[in-house]
Order: structure tokens, then C-alpha cells, then sequence
């Protein structure tokens, strides 16, 4: 690298190194948010809560659709399942 271009990039280096760090933390978060093993622990302390009576039925059905919405990536609606009609 040119000495002259090096001086005029030095001031920028500590905010690419900023950005680049961002993007790592931005990467793991997300694929931990995905991840099955996570969704996985999330529905076992759901199942745990509501056994122990701290949780209601409703409460573990919104945290199961929390959870299983995050395998795919997004939220799946609150509500009642529609029926089939089979």
C-alpha cells in the first residue's frame, strides 16, 4: 500500500473496524435466533412453566408460536388454528 494512501485512509480504519464489528455481532445474533437447539430450550422451559403452574395455557401457546415462528424467520399469528374441515 502507497504511504500516501495509507495516510489518508488511517483516519477511517477505526470506524470500518466499528462497522465490521457490528456486522459479526449483527451475523451471530441472528443465526442464535434461528437456531434449533435455542427454539428447542425455549419450548422445553415453556412445556417446564406450565407444568409447574407459572405459565397458562395461553401463555405457553403464545410462547410456542413465538418459537416455532423463529425457524422460519417470522412470527406466526395469534389466534385460534383454523380448522381443516376434514
Amino acid at each position: 500500500m502507497d504511504p500516501l494512501t495509507l495516510l489518508l485512509r488511517l483516519p477511517f480504519l477505526p470506524v470500518q473496524g466499528v462497522i465490521k464489528l457490528g456486522e459479526l455481532i449483527g451475523d451471530e445474533a441472528e443465526r442464535e435466533l434461528h437456531d434449533p437447539a435455542a427454539v428447542r430450550r425455549r419450548l422445553e422451559e415453556a412445556d417446564e412453566a406450565r407444568r409447574s403452574g407459572d405459565l397458562s395455557e395461553q401463555d405457553v401457546a403464545e410462547r410456542e408460536r413465538e418459537a416455532v415462528g423463529r425457524l422460519g424467520g417470522r412470527q406466526i399469528p395469534a389466534g385460534p388454528m383454523p380448522d381443516d374441515g376434514g
